[in-house]
């Protein structure tokens, strides 16, 4: 299991709206009514589930037109505190398979445990995770951790870090786990969904060596982010993340902290920091006006907006809108 980051505030959230925005960016048309996962079944089509969108996007890339993917979060929301409504709920029950991060949103797994749906991929169980990727720690850091995991009980979770999907070669295990499960629940159509995770595969290690290429001359670079999501993909291409927050966007940085932020650009000239869509950038541009440096954004791919996906937009090309922002604003030789 993994840590949660504390709540923020509740997405109260009614399927039909849900599943209406989620059609855009879905393989094929998929009805928008609360019956929707079990009426795409009944056309003989294949019904998969995603809980946010890298995960819905693995699913359409592994079933093509042979599924109709929908995604419990809606496009462009924060995914860590979902709720659902009790028709959600019947849906996980109703789809042919549901793809999941467990830890990650409590409400899906809550869901996952209350309906038992018959074809499973849980990420956490095929995905190497750890607890601090690709992040520089101080002894402070490392206390308050510590304490953190104490009061919120993150024992459970393990304290590790869900972002996996933001390095390009984690994500990729995840196909083939989904072409497993969809072959389960379809078996007729094994040869196409093994060759979807092949193609999807295909794509990623493509995009992983994009990254590789771009910030060959970044080894050993200081990354600085508003907050701790990026460590999986520091960690995939020798970076070295510092976060302004940890890994909750939305806690507020200690006066203490921001000055160690600043020591930290100082030692090793950083001229970039990196706030995030889906988040308030007014402590990263505060803190980059007071040390005189530059403001840059990154995109935490845990969903895509409408207007996005409309234009073309999917996990490839925000990767490679990411991979262009850091060549720009690290400091590399």
């Amino acid at each position: 299991m993994l840590t949660r980051p504390p709540a923020r505030k509740s997405l109260a959230l009614a399927l039909s709206g849900t599943l209406a925005a989620a059609a855009g960016l879905t393989a094929c048309a998929a009805p928008a009514d609360g019956d929707s996962a079990a009426a795409a079944g009944g056309d003989d089509g294949i019904t998969v589930l995603a809980s946010f969108y890298p995960l819905q996007f693995v699913a359409q890339q592994v079933g093509g037109d042979l599924v109709t993917v929908e995604n419990l979060t809606p496009p462009a929301a924060e995914p860590h505190d979902l709720e659902l409504s009790p028709t959600q709920v019947r849906a996980i029950g109703e789809a042919d398979v549901v793809v999941y991060l467990s830890g990650f949103q409590a409400a899906v797994d809550e869901g996952v445990e209350a309906r038992q749906p018959a074809h499973v991929v849980d990420a956490a169980g095929v995905v190497e995770l750890e607890e601090h990727p690709g992040t520089v720690e101080d002894h402070a850091q490392e206390e308050q951790h510590e304490g953190e995991e104490a009061e919120e009980g993150h024992d459970d979770h393990g304290g590790l870090d869900p972002h996996f999907w933001l390095d390009p070669s984690r994500l990729s295990v995840v196909g083939q786990a989904v072409a497993d499960a969809l072959t389960e629940a379809d078996p007729e159509h094994a040869d196409e969904y093994a060759a979807g995770a092949a193609s999807l595969g295909q794509k990623l290690e493509a995009l992983d060596q994009e990254f590789a290429d771009g910030l060959a001359a970044c080894e050993g670079a200081t990354l600085v982010t508003s907050h701790t999501a990026f460590g999986y993909l520091a960690e995939r291409y020798s970076l070295q993340q510092v976060g302004i927050s940890e890994l909750d966007p939305e806690a507020e940085p200690s006066p203490a902290r921001l000055r160690e932020i600043g020591d930290v650009v100082r030692e090793h000239g950083v001229t970039t920091l990196y706030s995030e869509t889906l988040v308030s950038p007014k402590v990263t541009e505060t803190l980059a006006g007071d040390l005189g440096v530059r403001t840059a954004t990154l995109d935490p791919l845990e969903g895509i907006d409408t207007e996005a996906a409309a234009a073309g937009e999917d996990y490839v090309s925000v990767m490679q809108g990411n991979l262009a922002a850091l060549e720009e604003g690290l400091v590399c030789s």
